[in-house]
C-alpha cells in the first residue's frame, strides 16, 4: 500500500490560483498522482465550514479519478477559512471514516484537525497538529494537545494497528532541521515540544523514515517560503512524519519525501508499507 501526506497550504490557490507559486503547486499534485497511492492525505486545507466547492470537488475529480473524498474543516466557534484537512483514497476501500474530538484545549477540536479511516485490521489517521505560534503563544494549548493526541492514538492502537501521518509541527532531534543552535525556542523545536513527540512515540509507535535511513541528515520536509533561499540552501526541517505501531515498522517499505521541485514550503512524504504480512 502507497500513502501519501502532504500540507497543501490552502487547497483553493493550489487548485484554482494563477500564481506561478499555484503552477508549482499543480505540478506537485500532479506529481502525486502519477504516484496512484491508495490513500492521500491533506492538511492546511484552508476550505470554509461547509468544505471543497463544486469546482474544487470537480477539478479533483478530474486529477483523481476513481477516489472518495471526504474533509474535515474549521468551524466556529474557531476561524473561518483555518487549518482543515482532507483524505482522497480509492473508492476500491471502504473505510469507516470519523472526525474525532479529542478533549483538546481552546478551539484546536473545531479546527478541523483530524480524520481518521478505519479498515478491517488497521486505522490510518491524519493530524494537522497546530503551531505553537509566534511568541509561543499558544504553546501551552499545544502541550495539552499533544497529550490529549497521544491518548487518542494509545486508545486506537489498542483496537488494532495504527498509521498516523500529517504535519506534526515539531522537528523531534537536533538532526531534524538545519539549525537547531538557532532554533531552540522557535515554535515546533521547543524543549516542550519535543518533548510531547517523544512521549508519543514512547506510547508505542516508530517514526518510519528514522526506521529505515537511520540518523541521515540533510533530509527535510518543509522550507520557510519566507526565507527566498531557504530551499536552494537546504535550510529546513522535518516535521512531516508517517507513524505506525510498533509492531508493524517491520512491514515498512519505504519513508521518503516527494521531490516538489523549486516549490518551497512543505513537499509530500511517502510511505509504502505491506499490509498483507
Amino acid at each position: 500500500m502507497k500513502l501519501i501526506s502532504w500540507n497543501i497550504d490552502s487547497l483553493n490557490a493550489v487548485l484554482t490560483g494563477v500564481s506561478a507559486r499555484a503552477e508549482l503547486s499543480r505540478e506537485v499534485i500532479n506529481t502525486i498522482a502519477e504516484i496512484e497511492p491508495e490513500v492521500i492525505a491533506f492538511q492546511e486545507t484552508k476550505l470554509p465550514s461547509d468544505g471543497p466547492t463544486k469546482k474544487h470537488l470537480e477539478i479533483l475529480n478530474d486529477m483523481f479519478p476513481q477516489y472518495e473524498i471526504v474533509w474535515n474543516c474549521s468551524v466556529e466557534p474557531a476561524r473561518k477559512g483555518y487549518a482543515g484537512t482532507m483524505f482522497l483514497y480509492k473508492n476500491s476501500l471502504k473505510p469507516v471514516v470519523s472526525f474525532p474530538k479529542i478533549g483538546a484545549p481552546d478551539t484546536m477540536d473545531f479546527e478541523g484537525r483530524i480524520i481518521t479511516l478505519e479498515f478491517n485490521d488497521f486505522y490510518l489517521t491524519q493530524v494537522y497538529t497546530p503551531n505553537a505560534g509566534e511568541g509561543l503563544g499558544r504553546l501551552k494549548e499545544r502541550q495539552i494537545w499533544d497529550i490529549k493526541y497521544a491518548d487518542y492514538l494509545e486508545k486506537l492502537d489498542k483496537e488494532k494497528y495504527v498509521i498516523a501521518t500529517g504535519d506534526f509541527n515539531v522537528a523531534h532531534r537536533e538532526i531534524d532541521l538545519a539549525h537547531p543552535d538557532r532554533n531552540r525556542k522557535t515554535a515546533g523545536f521547543t524543549d516542550e515540544e519535543r518533548e510531547g513527540f517523544s512521549n508519543l512515540l514512547k506510547r508505542g509507535f516508530t517514526d518510519t523514515f528514522r526506521y529505515l535511513h537511520g540518523d541521515v541528515t540533510g533530509v527535510y520536509s518543509w522550507w520557510n517560503q519566507r526565507a527566498r533561499t531557504s530551499k536552494i540552501n537546504n535550510s529546513g526541517w522535518r516535521i512531516d512524519y508517517f507513524l505506525v505501531s510498533n509492531r508493524i515498522a517491520g512491514r515498512v517499505l519505504k519513508s521518503e519525501m516527494v521531490d516538489s521541485g523549486p516549490r518551497q514550503d512543505h513537499t509530500p512524504i511517502l510511505l509504502e508499507i505491506d499490509l498483507q504480512v
